[in-house]
């Protein structure tokens, strides 16, 4: 997955700022933007609840005071469990994918918003077990991405942000779904 998302993401990013420098006599408020954030996901699967911490780098594109679009990756540490029939369970995980990003102002020029975000992302979940009879496993599907939160401009370039998002998880064996809880920080060009 990252010999995917990793040119597409540069690729991504160079347009970008290609665009927003061609578009800056236009009257499209076009502004790219790069992110950080600290993630924590409380996952629910079959037997186990493992809780991951995770970091995630993303690139977006501001496209008014309204909206904009956002590609992220996501990679999580490895939390260790008893399961009940398996022994322990090491349990980690990589995302990748799509948010769209609405934005309602509180103030005047959007210093201060409430967010909502829907988006969709490819979720790679990885297992080992240290029962010798259990297979490892690796799983991929998808994970369809809802949200809220809000957002903060610090300046003109700085900007921080928090947002609770349901995952809903769909092909990835023994995992419905997960909460995540973000807090990041984000630079404007």
């Amino acid at each position: 997955m990252k010999k995917v998302l990793l040119p597409l993401a540069a690729v991504a990013f160079v347009a970008n700022i290609a665009s927003a420098k061609a578009n800056n006599g236009s009257n499209l408020n076009y502004v790219p933007y790069v992110g950080l954030d600290y993630v924590y996901s409380n996952v629910n699967a079959k037997n186990l609840r493992p809780n991951l911490n995770s970091a995630a780098i993303n690139i977006g594109s501001d496209y008014n005071r309204f909206f904009s679009t956002e590609l992220f990756y996501q990679f999580s540490d490895t939390s260790k469990k008893n399961s009940s029939t398996n022994g322990k369970v090491k349990t980690s995980f990589q995302a990748g994918g799509l948010d769209v990003y609405g934005y309602l102002p509180l103030l005047c020029d959007r210093d201060l918003a409430l967010i909502g975000t829907a988006g969709v992302g490819i979720y790679d979940f990885r297992k080992k077990y240290s029962n010798p009879y259990v297979k490892d496993g690796n799983d991929q599907g998808y994970g369809y991405r809802l949200g809220a939160g809000m957002f903060y401009s610090l300046n003109k370039d700085w900007a921080v942000r928090a947002v609770a998002r349901y995952v809903k998880l769909n092909e990835v064996k023994d995992i419905d779904h997960m909460w995540e809880y973000s807090a990041g920080l984000r630079y404007t060009f």
